[in-house]
């Protein structure tokens, strides 16, 4: 194809059987349209590269990355909330314990896990953390622990996780996306915290000291070893329970001393005073 360069008209010849045959004219006008247009998606293409790199560079910025430890141990402890009591993002560590939040410096994140101290990490760099989580254990009577779980409804205050934990046969990355998943992962811890809180309310120091004679220590020790599951709690009325306390008694009475001391709790001690 030959294209004729004079200042006006544009002509655009193509070669046909070894001759150049007169294709199309394009006038000076529609000339400077066609440069125009072709300049402009140059220039709009350049800006939108530019805006993703940084749009990505500010997101990665912003994400702090760590791992849980158990403290004095090299294990990693998987399932551990973590939350930025700042901006309310949260996360939940993955198997090795890894976790990656979105935060910045100067805000405060919580970290929870069943049968450990509550850790507190201010946030003053986005450096890689290592946090070390306290077992909790028979000491922990020596601090001010209620037994109640604070009320949460996660429905109301992260809808949004339970909106990205559905999968859709139609969008194959809701299955595979790592925020699906982390999604889906909460939304199991949040389900769990929930059958804890219903365990605690029936199975209060109250009721089962009404129930039984034991007190202090002795009941704290009973609660933990004895503690009900959800499964049953669910499949089990009052006299039902009050008739599992009970048997539970008989069988604690028969333990050894040694086995009546509490052993490292899978669940926040209870509060005997």
């Amino acid at each position: 194809m030959l294209f004729q360069l004079l200042p006006h008209p544009f002509v655009i010849y193509t070669l046909q059987k070894g001759k150049y045959v007169k294709l199309k004219t394009i006038h000076t006008k529609n000339r400077f349209n066609l440069q125009l247009k072709s300049t402009s998606m140059k220039v709009t293409s350049i800006i939108c590269v530019a805006f993703l790199f940084i749009t990505a560079t500010v997101h990665a910025q912003d994400v702090l990355k760590g791992t849980v430890y158990e403290k004095s141990k090299s294990e990693k402890l998987a399932n551990v909330f973590v939350k930025d009591v700042n901006n309310k993002q949260i996360t939940i560590t993955d198997n090795n314990g890894n976790f990656s939040i979105r935060t910045l410096t100067g805000h405060t994140l919580i970290f929870n896990s069943p049968g450990f101290v509550s850790d507190t990490l201010y946030v003053t760099d986005l450096r890689p953390k290592r946090v070390e989580m306290v077992s909790q254990t028979i000491s922990l009577r020596q601090v001010n622990v209620t037994a109640t779980r604070e009320a949460f409804d996660p429905h109301k205050e992260y809808p949004e996780v339970y909106t990205k934990s559905r999968v859709s046969v139609m969008s194959p990355s809701t299955w595979f996306s790592k925020e699906g998943k982390d999604a889906r992962r909460l939304k199991r811890y949040f389900q769990h915290e929930e059958e804890e809180r219903q365990v605690d309310e029936a199975f209060n120091v109250d009721y089962v000291k009404s129930v039984v004679p034991l007190r202090g220590a002795e009941l704290e020790n009973f609660m933990s070893i004895y503690r009900p599951s959800y499964a049953f709690l669910k499949n089990n009325n009052a006299p039902s329970m009050t008739a599992y306390i009970n048997d539970a008694y008989k069988k604690y009475q028969a333990l050894p001393a040694n086995k009546k001391a509490l052993p490292k709790l899978g669940a926040a001690p209870v509060s005997l005073q």
